[in-house]
């Protein structure tokens, strides 16, 4: 109350004698660890601004003085900046932070440091390829190519995609020069993050032997990281277990995901699904099923979606089919009670960040696919339609649409709605291959058929389906060595069959 009395009245006070009591009094907003009774409502006019909480009152004050210092009212005081980007921070305004640094006039804080501050910002407020534009000009050859803080965060927002992965693998290999054996801990991360970033890469390489050196390296790297940690880092033993799964080097890619799930002491739903996803991949269905059954009992109900997805699946794989549908159904209900009570745009599943109307709108197309394997066609219709209504533009709706006609034996229907799953994405690796199957059954041009099944096979070097029907098609239309080129297909898609978990890795 006395800061407040002090600022209110009028006590003739200078001009810098009042921007430090305001930063005073801003700081012990901040940091004094008890909550102050917001200012008094009926002493402020109607069109007045009234702060609700410590954090917004510091805010405010802290604005001020940078307005103050701005237009040169006051001498410059780093501290201020400081203060308010811990305050804009912590009360998730990082996109507000950004503008108040981006309305410094030049030469107040130094060009780089301006652009790792906004770096910092725009990414915490969710705009990555922002961020990864100005951590470009910040690592530019005539800037700072070697600070290392800037160049692990740009390859960690790179590693997340194999578009930039080949980027990721070089911001990583940077790092590590420039720690030069410095410090174990940073290397430890410029390691993960390279192995993150090879993986990524590996997974869009279009040789065979591009993508083993990829995948050897990342698993090099990684291994290197955990070395480094002694095994301790969550993140490097997840990704660790998830790389050797996705090699189908299962025992390894269990001992990690089993050392992750016990350092983790189960508190992440992530390490949870990954070791089911193994046990199913080793076709232990049961123990898959335990283990999900276990992570269900140690989560709160609204962070069990994916969980009941995956213990659906695995009902499913067993032959359990109408367990899976019930499974499907609790989803269902667990979904619609989010919805809601917290409204659209609400961010859940944080682990694996699947929004709550993109898994209801699988989830339909799951129950459409059981509904097809039991003949049951109306039923399935009915989960396609409910599936329309949340999105009218899915290709994995198309594609469930179009595998109902081809069960039916309307082939020509079939392909059509494979086109038009295709035509939203281009990429869909199961209507790829299904288009091809479609195109076989009609006895359209070999050709085609092919470049449709080569194309799945350079998006997804591990869909079964894609190489048996390719071993079919060697078979069928008497290649120079139909009889080799048809046995490594069906031997490779045979190998991928019995390794398949029954949801992806990743």
């Amino acid at each position: 109350m006395s800061y407040r009395r002090a600022l209110l009245h009028h006590w003739n006070l200078d001009v810098e004698t009042t921007a430090r009591i305001q930063k005073d009094f801003a700081i012990f907003l901040l940091y004094s660890g008890g909550e102050a009774s917001p200012p008094n409502l009926r002493s402020l006019m109607d069109s007045s601004f009234a702060p609700k909480s410590n954090i917004e009152e510091a805010i405010l004050l802290l604005m001020i003085l940078l307005r103050k210092m701005i237009l040169t009212r006051i001498e410059w005081d780093p501290s201020i900046l400081d203060h308010l980007s811990f305050a804009l921070s912590v009360s998730g305004s990082l996109k507000a932070l950004a503008g108040q640094v981006e309305e410094l006039l030049p030469g107040i804080i130094d060009r780089r440091e301006r652009y790792h501050i906004l770096s910092l910002c725009y990414y915490g407020a969710g705009e990555e390829l922002v961020a990864l534009d100005l951590l470009r000009k910040l690592l530019h050859s005539n800037e700072d190519p070697k600070r290392v803080p800037a160049l692990l965060m740009a390859s960690k927002i790179c590693g997340k995609s194999s578009k930039h992965a080949e980027e990721g693998i070089n911001y990583a290999r940077r790092a590590l020069q420039s720690l030069e054996n410095d410090c174990n801990q940073l290397e430890s991360v410029a390691n993960y993050l390279l192995g993150v970033s090879l993986s990524a890469h590996s997974q869009v390489a279009v040789a065979d032997s591009e993508r083993f050196t990829k995948q050897y390296e990342a698993l090099e790297a990684l291994e290197s990281a955990g070395r480094m940690t002694k095994m301790q880092d969550s993140n490097i033993l997840y990704h660790l277990s998830l790389e050797n799964a996705e090699q189908r080097k299962l025992d390894v890619a269990l001992y990690y995901a089993k050392h992750l799930l016990k350092l983790e002491s189960g508190s992440t739903i992530r390490g949870w699904l990954l070791l089911a996803r193994i046990l199913s991949a080793q076709r232990l269905y049961k123990d898959a099923e335990t283990v999900i059954n276990a992570a269900l009992d140690q989560t709160g109900k609204w962070d069990q979606g994916e969980l009941l997805r995956t213990k659906a699946k695995l009902q499913i794989a067993q032959g359990q089919l109408e367990n899976g549908i019930e499974s499907y159904i609790q989803l269902l209900a667990v979904l619609q009670i989010q919805s809601k009570s917290l409204g659209p745009g609400t961010k859940l599943y944080k682990d694996n960040g699947n929004p709550p109307s993109h898994l209801e709108l699988e989830v339909w197309h799951d129950m459409a696919s059981v509904y097809i394997r039991l003949s049951r066609w109306h039923d399935a219709e009915a989960c396609l339609s409910r599936s329309k209504a949340i999105s009218s533009y899915s290709a994995s709706r198309c594609h469930t649409t179009g595998v109902l006609y081809e069960q039916r034996g309307l082939y020509n229907e079939a392909l059509k709605a494979f086109v038009s799953a295709l035509d939203i994405d281009p990429t869909h690796v199961p209507s790829l291959v299904s288009t091809a199957v479609v195109l076989r059954r009609l006895r359209m041009q070999s050709n085609a058929t092919r470049s449709f099944l080569m194309a799945a096979l350079r998006l997804d070097r591990m869909s079964s389906s894609a190489w048996y029907n390719l071993g079919l098609l060697y078979k069928a239309e008497g290649a120079p060595s139909p009889s080799l080129e048809a046995a490594e297909c069906f031997e490779a898609a045979t190998f991928l069959e019995e390794t398949a978990p029954v949801e992806p890795f990743r």
